[in-house]
């Protein structure tokens, strides 16, 4: 069972630690554990209680990403559309950007979001296009904010990604299962994933 010191407990409720202690001695929240030492600790189960009576009004978080770091003009861009989005429908928001593969699932930010939607700290999230939040497995996040009770808003489901971008995410699915059945330094390995940039740019024979 994960659980939470009364410190990161009481900055993620937003109330603070003389706060939790008052409320264990009324009987109103007892902690789920504590240590020999007298270390107060919470559970994930108490904290989506909390949060779930409390009044204070949850957060939308606008989640903008971007595969690779010489993306980052795009990301600006792709950042100040959803904030202009979000400040039109009287959101109030946080935005949380990211730079890597949407193959990569342990990217900072998405691992920030997939904490936040499990604590049930917000209440919408906002993204530009679906593929922004992963290339695969976007409906079992989707399903995943479900029964957190947290919307998942996509403001255009038109777009369609960049050739370069699909590009990358196929090289490194091909470099992944290259490496288990070849090696690492397999030319085979190096072969296949040249044959895949050269069709790309356009430099096949």
């Amino acid at each position: 069972m994960e659980l939470l010191s009364i410190g990161k407990f009481a900055k993620r409720v937003g109330v603070d630690v003389v706060t939790l202690r008052r409320m264990e001695k009324s009987g109103e929240l007892i902690p789920a554990h504590k240590s020999e030492g007298g270390t107060r600790y919470y559970s994930i189960e108490q904290l989506k209680q909390f949060t779930s009576k409390s009044d204070v009004k949850k957060l939308t978080i606008g989640y903008c990403r971007v595969s690779t770091p010489s993306q980052k003009d795009d990301l600006e861009t792709q950042v100040e559309n959803v904030k202009s989005y979000m400040i039109a429908r009287g959101y109030q928001f946080n935005v949380i950007t990211d730079i890597g593969s949407g193959i990569n699932y342990n990217k900072k930010g998405l691992k920030e979001l997939i904490d936040k939607i499990n604590s049930q700290m917000i209440d919408r999230i906002v993204i530009l296009y679906k593929d922004r939040l992963v290339r695969f497995g976007y409906e079992m996040i989707e399903y995943f904010c479900h029964i957190n009770g947290v919307e998942l808003e996509v403001i255009d489901h038109t777009e369609k990604t960049k050739e370069a971008e699909l590009t990358d995410d196929l090289v490194q699915i091909i470099t992944v299962f290259a490496n288990r059945l070849y090696g690492q330094r397999s030319k085979k390995t190096k072969r296949l994933i040249d044959e895949v940039k050269q069709h790309d740019t356009g430099d096949t024979d």
